[in-house]
């Protein structure tokens, strides 16, 4: 470059327009980014190794982490039947059998105004979610479901169209309570 192509002149209001816009521009761009991460950090998927200690009924369960700290898992996406209604033992006794005393793997993303952590449980490849309502021993908690998602969502609603046209479990009743229904009594 030679000399002729600097400017010597001082900058003025309208050569420092271009580059306030821009800074600005920048700035707006972190600031989004910035904010898009918090969000996402907020939506990641948390994930707790432990050993199942206590089946409290059919969707709720006690899980004893490597700390020895007890965590109250609430399964997702699912809803049993409540101990004191028809099927409440049985259910609880199904998810017993899945996972008591078993290592087990929860995904999970938020806690419920109980505290407990809503969250999909995993025992090696078996989902105990999924299970229940395959064995006709939880309704797919439809009020919940925009919680899971999308393929998770249809799995579980097929599982209980799948458990009622087979009559398996509660669906072997003629009209089974659902549980939201009985709580309300």
């Amino acid at each position: 470059m030679n000399a002729s192509s600097y400017s010597n002149a001082p900058r003025t209001a309208s050569t420092l327009q271009p580059l306030a816009a821009s800074g600005r521009r920048l700035l707006l761009g972190l600031s989004l980014a910035l904010l898009a991460g918090t969000c996402l950090a907020s939506t990641v998927d948390k994930q707790l190794e432990g050993r199942v200690v206590g089946v409290a009924d059919g969707d709720t369960i006690t899980v004893l982490d490597q700390a020895t700290q007890p965590h109250k898992i609430r399964l997702a996406g699912i809803d049993a039947p409540e101990k004191r209604q028809a099927f409440g033992q049985r259910a609880k006794q199904n998810l017993s059998d899945l996972v008591y005393g078993k290592n087990v793997s929860v995904v999970w993303r938020k806690k419920d105004r109980y505290g407990r952590i809503i969250g999909k449980v995993m025992v090696g490849q078996v989902d105990a979610c999924l299970a229940q309502i395959s064995q006709g021993m939880a309704w797919h908690y439809k009020q919940y479901e925009k919680d899971q998602p999308a393929a998770e969502r249809r799995s579980y609603a097929a599982a209980e169209q799948q458990a009622r046209q087979r009559e398996v479990g509660l669906w072997h009743e003629e009209q089974p309570t659902a549980p939201w229904d009985f709580r309300r009594r």
